[in-house]
Parts: structure tokens; sequence; C-alpha cells
């Protein structure tokens, strides 16, 4: 082989690592990586009623669509948490491009490490699994009223106050102290 063709199998089998990694190395992390469709995000931004005083947390923030759509569209405060170091590198680049970087917070770490104290919508396209251990967090951390949105999984236990069963969006209002009975949600 030439020179020529040697570097074009060492791109080939760069690029070939390189995806093979963005796609599977996350399960080394606890979770898959499946980008949400862009009409599930628009759904569950727009069903969060989320606007330029919210607080969004968007869990395994992967490469963006919530983080940035929330502070352009929207104009929400946004802070993205994803554990797995190339995304996250992803997010940072993205973010200082954007002319919205100041209402974007990136934290590179495990969620289930976050006070949601501040949050008033959270977003997240979770395992089943990760989403039941995150209930008890959700139930202790989030003021009344706050939003959590998530796609494709519910959140056992919980009754969704909306269900659109066209993007697979599920929409939970966290109650007021008033609201909570003995009988839970």
């Amino acid at each position: 082989m030439d020179g020529a063709t040697d570097l074009a199998f060492g791109v080939l089998f760069l690029a070939v690592g390189v995806i093979a990694y963005f796609v599977f190395a996350s399960f080394a992390f606890g979770a898959g990586y499946q980008p949400t469709p862009r009409r599930s995000v628009e759904a569950m931004l727009r069903l969060a009623e989320v606007g330029p005083r919210d607080t969004l947390y968007d869990l395994g923030a992967g490469t963006g669509a919530i983080v940035f759509r929330a502070a352009r569209v929207y104009r929400a405060r946004v802070v993205g948490v994803e554990v797995e170091p190339i995304r996250i590198a992803i997010l940072r680049l993205r973010r200082s491009g954007s002319p919205f970087a100041d209402r974007i917070t990136l934290r590179w770490g495990n969620f289930f490490d976050l006070d949601f104290r501040a949050a008033t919508v959270v977003t997240a396209f979770l395992w089943p699994g990760a989403m039941a251990r995150l209930r008890p967090k959700l139930e202790a951390e989030l003021p009344p009223g706050a939003r959590v949105v998530s796609h494709c999984h519910p959140i056992v236990g919980w009754t969704p106050q909306v269900y659109d069963p066209e993007t697979d969006v599920y929409l939970y209002r966290r109650p007021g102290p008033a609201e909570v009975t003995s009988g839970g949600r």
C-alpha cells in the first residue's frame, strides 16, 4: 500500500472508532445513547410551559438538543448534566459559540449528585431503572409546582398530568403541600 491508502485507512479506522465510542461507550457510564427526536424535544418544552423564569435541568444532556433549544427559544436558564466525557466536551464547544451561553451551565458528572431545589423544570430521556432511582430524589428536592418531563419512560408511582402518545412524552407536576395525600402520587 502507498502512503495515501494508509492514511485513508487510518482516517476510516479512527472515524469508526470515534463513532463506536460515541454510541457504545455511554453503556459504561450507565445508559445508552439515543438522541431525543426533535418533535419530542419541542413537545417536552411546550408541555412543561418553559419560559424565561424557569431553571431547567436536563438530565443526560447528550449533545444538547434540549439545552440549547430551551435557552434559545424559551429563554430559560438551563443546567445540562452529562456524565460521558466526549459529550460534555461537545456541549462545552457548542456553548462557547452560542449567543445564549450566559443562560447555560454545564455539569460533568452524575445527576444523582445534584441538588434539584433550584429546578423549576426537569427533563429526562432515561432508562426505566434510572427513572425509578431518580423518583425519591425528585420527591425530596423539587419545589412545589416544579414540572418533570420524560420522554419514553414514565415515573412509576406518579400519575402524569399529560401524556402525549404521538411524541411519547409524559408531563408531571410536583404537588404543593396541600395537594399531597397520604396515598402518594
